[in-house]
């Protein structure tokens, strides 16, 4: 599975090197002072682990939830199944630069082999996404998003405590319908043993590209955190679809694979998103 994934973003990278080397970047134009009647093009924060810098226009609400997304881990002999319904992301413009987010997770299960399965539900989050670019004009984009996490999860099922974090998407066109996204991002999680939290330090690159409606692209994903009990390190290789229809409606699929021992072995997922 691996050397599949690594084929795919090799391939990806390959076009996209490929793209560069046949026609310069075009610059990038001012937007037209006229905008269209639907507004800015449809953007969602999901599939993948990248978060995309575009913020929606003000007044508009963007609904996107995760039908099914499950988690499967498998180490030292330990079979352990997580499975999130119906997470649900709020997204509304209060401004030209500036949208407000509210996401929780109606449903979690937590099943370990052998052993009674857990259920109730996730922890909510509030975030802010503050464009640092302008964000009607075409090129590269940057914005910022602060979060924090709110313990409303049932015992057991979410973080322990208050978290937060904050990120940096950035997103940057390439050539030939290519995409670029990056999101460097720090975090402030509990220690594994209660009593005080520690840093994290996350990152995401992907490679993409759009097919007319339909968006597949490739992902590497990491994260360092300093736990008291442990530094504690984790990788994935992840591909990602989307698929639109019409102008404000979304569907899309994910699966993320483990690089290494402390990261679950697989991640399988489907949402919608749409926009009002």
């Amino acid at each position: 599975m691996r050397t599949v994934l690594l084929s795919v973003l090799a391939l990806l990278a390959a076009g996209a090197t490929q793209a560069q080397t046949q026609a310069p970047a075009p610059a990038a134009p001012a937007a037209s002072a006229d905008a269209p009647s639907d507004g800015r093009d449809f953007c969602a924060q999901r599939p993948g682990r990248v978060t995309p810098p575009c913020v929606i226009d003000a007044g508009r609400l963007q609904i996107e939830t995760g039908l099914v997304d499950a988690v499967f881990q498998h180490s030292d002999g330990v079979h352990s199944d997580l499975y999130a319904v119906g997470a649900t992301e709020l997204r509304l413009g209060v401004a030209k630069r500036v949208e407000l987010e509210a996401s929780w997770t109606p449903v979690v299960v937590n099943q370990t082999r052998g052993q009674p399965h857990e259920s109730g539900t996730g922890d909510a989050s509030l975030a802010v996404l503050v464009a640092l670019t302008d964000p009607d004009k075409m090129g590269v984009a940057v914005s910022a998003q602060p979060f924090v996490t709110l313990p409303t999860a049932t015992h057991g099922l979410g973080a322990g405590g208050w978290t937060g974090g904050a990120r940096l998407p950035i997103a940057v066109p390439l050539n030939d319908g290519f995409a670029l996204g990056l999101t460097p991002e720090v975090d402030v999680l509990r220690n594994a043993g209660g009593g005080g939290t520690h840093a994290a330090w996350i990152g995401a690159a992907s490679l993409s590209r759009g097919f007319g409606p339909l968006t597949l692209g490739a992902e590497l994903w990491g994260q360092v955190e300093d736990d008291p009990a442990g530094t504690v390190r984790r990788a994935t290789a992840d591909l990602i679809g989307a698929l639109m229809v019409g102008k404000t409606l979304q569907f899309d699929a994910g699966a993320n694979f483990g690089l290494n021992r402390q990261t679950p072995a697989a991640e399988v997922y489907f949402g919608i998103s749409k926009r009002f």
